[in-house]
C-alpha cells in the first residue's frame, strides 16, 4: 500500500524508458554510442525500480522509504551501478535485447510474479490454500522472487530477524533480473552470465552492480560500494518531467497516427463489413433481435446499411429487412430461430408453423431481395427499430446460410484526417519535448 505513489511514478517513468530505449537503438545503430544523458536517464529508473523492489515484495529488507528521484542516494541501503558503455556494436543491436536474451527472458519469467489473487471459483494452477473461514487464496505460478520475499515476511512478523541465506538468495535472484533489464535496454554487449551471485559476496567486476549499503541481517559488513557511475544529477525534476510528458505525447501520439489512418482508409463511399456468420434453423426463418437507430447519431453517421445471405447449400434464399413491429406481425405464430446477439452463434428458438404467405408476397419489408446465390438488400440508416430476416425462398423448412451486414460511414475520412494531424502534432511535440530535456541534460552533465 505504501508503495503505491512510487507505482503510479515508476508506470509513466517506464513509458519514457520504452521511448527513450527506441532512440537509443537508432543512435546506436547508427553511430555505435549509447547517448550520455540517455543512458543516465534509464539507469535512473532501473535504481528507483530497485530501490522500490528493495523496499516491497522484491526483498522487503529495509524499513527506511525508497526516495522520489533518479539519482543515487548514499546512504539509502539499496544501490545500482550500471557502468557507461563506450563504443557498441551496431550489430548486435539488433538482435542482442530480442533473440540473444530469450534463454534469460525465460528465467526472469520465472523470477517475476503476478502476486497472490482471491479465488472465487473455478480451477486453480499452482499453490492454494483455503482459510477457516472458506475463503480461497492461489499464489500465481511463475513468481519466486516475491513468494521467497513473502517467505521473509513471515520471518520479520514472527521473528523480528531476517535470514542471512535467504537474503543472499534474493539479493542474488534480483541481480540477475536486473542485469538482463540492463542488457535488454541496450546498457552494455557483455552477455549477462548464467550464475546467482548472492549477498554482497558477488563478482563485483560485472557490468551491472547491484549492491546494498546496509549491513546484512546477521550484522555481516558489505564490501564497500563504488560510487555511482551515473550522471543522474543533470537530470532535474524539470527535464525529468519533460521526458516523461514527450514520452506519453509520442505513444498516444503514434495510437492516434495508427488509428487514425485505419479510419481513414475507410472510403466514405465504401462498405464496412462484418465477418461472415453461418446461421441455421430447423424452422421456417431466421431473424434478428430488433436493432434499434435511434439518438446519438447512430442514423446519420452510418449512412447506409446492408445486408446479404446466401444459402449454403445453392438454394434460392430470400433476405428482407422491416421494422420491428411489422417483421414481429409476419412471423407471430411461425417456427423460426432468433440470433440474439449482434452477429454471434446465441439462438432463441421459437415454436410455431409454417408462414401463412411466401415472404417476397408480402408487403412488411421495406427492402428485399430473393433468388439463387448472394442476396444483397440496401437501405438507408434510419431511425427506428429494425429486423432482418432471412428464409427459404419458397417458403420451406430448414436453412443454413452465410449473412453479413456492412454499413458506409461518412464520417470515417474526415475523423481519419483530424487523429491524424492530431497524433503528428503530438508526435512533432513529444520529440521537441525529448530532445531539448535530453540536450539540457548532456549540457548540465558537463557544467
Amino acid at each position: 500500500m505504501l508503495v503505491v505513489p512510487h507505482a503510479i511514478v515508476l508506470a509513466v517513468l517506464w513509458a519514457a524508458f520504452v521511448v527513450l530505449t527506441v532512440v537509443a537503438f537508432f543512435a546506436i545503430l547508427f553511430t555505435g554510442r549509447y547517448p550520455r544523458a540517455i543512458f543516465d536517464f534509464n539507469v535512473g529508473v532501473l535504481r528507483w525500480s530497485w530501490r522500490v523492489a528493495y523496499y516491497s515484495y522484491g526483498a522487503l529488507a529495509t524499513d527506511r522509504y525508497p526516495p522520489f528521484t533518479l539519482q543515487d542516494v548514499p546512504d539509502y541501503p539499496a544501490h545500482l551501478e550500471v557502468d557507461p558503455p563506450g563504443q557498441l556494436s551496431r550489430g548486435l543491436v539488433l538482435v542482442k535485447w530480442w533473440l540473444l536474451a530469450i534463454p534469460h527472458y525465460l528465467i526472469v519469467g520465472l523470477l517475476t510474479t503476478n502476486g497472490i489473487r482471491f479465488v472465487d471459483d473455478g480451477r486453480v494452477d499452482g499453490l492454494a490454500w483455503e482459510t477457516a473461514e472458506g475463503t480461497r487464496w492461489a499464489w500465481e505460478s511463475g513468481g519466486l522472487i516475491a513468494l521467497l520475499a513473502v517467505v521473509a515476511g513471515f520471518f520479520l512478523l514472527f521473528t523480528g530477524r531476517y535470514p542471512q541465506g535467504l537474503y543472499d538468495l534474493l539479493l542474488g535472484l534480483n541481480r540477475w533480473v536486473l542485469r538482463v533489464a540492463a542488457y535488454a535496454g541496450l546498457m552494455t554487449d557483455t552477455y549477462p552470465p548464467f550464475r546467482l551471485d548472492q549477498g554482497g559476496r558477488g563478482d563485483l567486476q560485472d557490468t551491472l552492480r547491484p549492491t546494498t549499503g546496509a549491513v546484512a541481517p546477521q550484522d555481516q559488513p558489505l564490501p564497500a560500494r563504488r560510487p555511482g557511475t551515473g550522471r543522474s544529477h543533470a537530470w532535474t525534476a524539470g527535464r525529468t518531467v519533460a521526458v516523461v510528458a514527450g514520452a506519453l505525447a509520442l505513444l498516444l501520439g503514434l495510437g492516434l497516427v495508427v488509428g487514425g489512418a485505419g479510419v481513414a482508409a475507410l472510403r466514405h463511399d465504401g462498405w464496412v463489413t462484418s465477418p461472415t456468420l453461418r446461421v441455421q434453423t430447423d424452422g421456417y426463418a431466421v431473424a434478428t433481435e430488433p436493432l434499434e437507430l435511434r439518438g446519438l447519431g447512430l442514423d446519420e453517421g452510418l449512412g447506409e446499411v446492408r445486408v446479404r445471405a446466401q444459402d449454403a447449400d445453392g438454394g434460392e434464399v430470400f433476405v428482407g429487412v422491416a421494422r420491428a413491429d411489422d417483421a414481429a406481425s409476419y412471423l407471430a405464430g411461425v417456427e423460426h430461430t432468433v440470433q440474439t446477439g449482434p452477429l454471434t452463434a446465441d439462438v432463441r428458438e421459437v415454436a410455431g408453423v409454417a408462414p401463412r404467405t411466401d415472404p417476397y408476397g408480402h408487403d412488411v419489408w421495406v427492402a428485399s431481395a430473393e433468388g439463387p446465390g448472394l442476396q444483397s438488400v440496401e437501405l438507408p440508416a434510419t431511425s427506428g427499430r429494425w429486423v432482418a430476416v432471412v428464409m427459404p425462398a419458397d417458403g420451406a423448412r430448414g436453412l443454413e446460410a452465410r449473412i453479413d451486414v456492412a454499413a458506409t460511414m461518412p464520417w470515417a475520412r474526415p475523423l481519419g484526417g483530424t487523429l491524424l494531424a492530431l497524433g503528428v502534432v503530438l508526435l512533432i511535440g513529444g520529440g521537441a519535448a525529448i530532445a531539448l530535456a535530453v540536450r539540457a541534460a548532456e549540457a548540465g552533465g558537463r557544467e
